[in-house]
């Protein structure tokens, strides 16, 4: 239409590259749009040190305003551990209605009977999908 010749090897090539349904991105913009004020996102990220070895850093942040609301970290993350930090970011309840995670090991267990007792409806991201939780990540 715009005067353009174009070969059906190039249309190919763009259609295997178009997403196929785009309706669960703008679901979850939806989701992140009417809740922003009551959403919260946790994460890990590693920081190698001098001597070889690894420290995991934990943080938990409001997506809305970009401020990180809790972080500390340990060489060891374990459920146990998350669940005492989920309890020292959230006290006297000022927990927010949804946690975006992924599907990190250390949040499994513990964590999910924590995010309960909280009041905490947790919302795990989809596989291979870190843009879902693209402030944290």
């Amino acid at each position: 239409m715009l005067g353009f010749d174009i070969s059906e090897r190039t249309v190919l090539r763009w259609m295997r590259k178009a997403p196929r349904d785009p309706g669960p991105a703008r679901r979850w913009a939806t989701f992140l749009s009417n809740h922003r004020d009551a959403i919260a996102a946790m994460d890990f990220f590693t920081v190698p040190t001098l001597r070889l070895g690894v420290l995991y850093c934990f943080f938990v942040i409001a997506p809305h305003r970009r401020r990180i609301l809790h972080g500390n970290v340990t060489r060891y993350p374990s459920s146990a551990w998350v669940s005492q930090q989920l309890r020292d970011a959230f006290p006297y309840d000022s927990a927010p209605r949804f946690l975006i995670l992924d599907r990190e090991h250390a949040f499994h267990d513990g964590v999910l009977e924590t995010a309960k007792s909280l009041g905490i409806t947790l919302v795990r991201i989809a596989v291979r999908s870190p843009w879902q939780n693209g402030v944290a990540e």
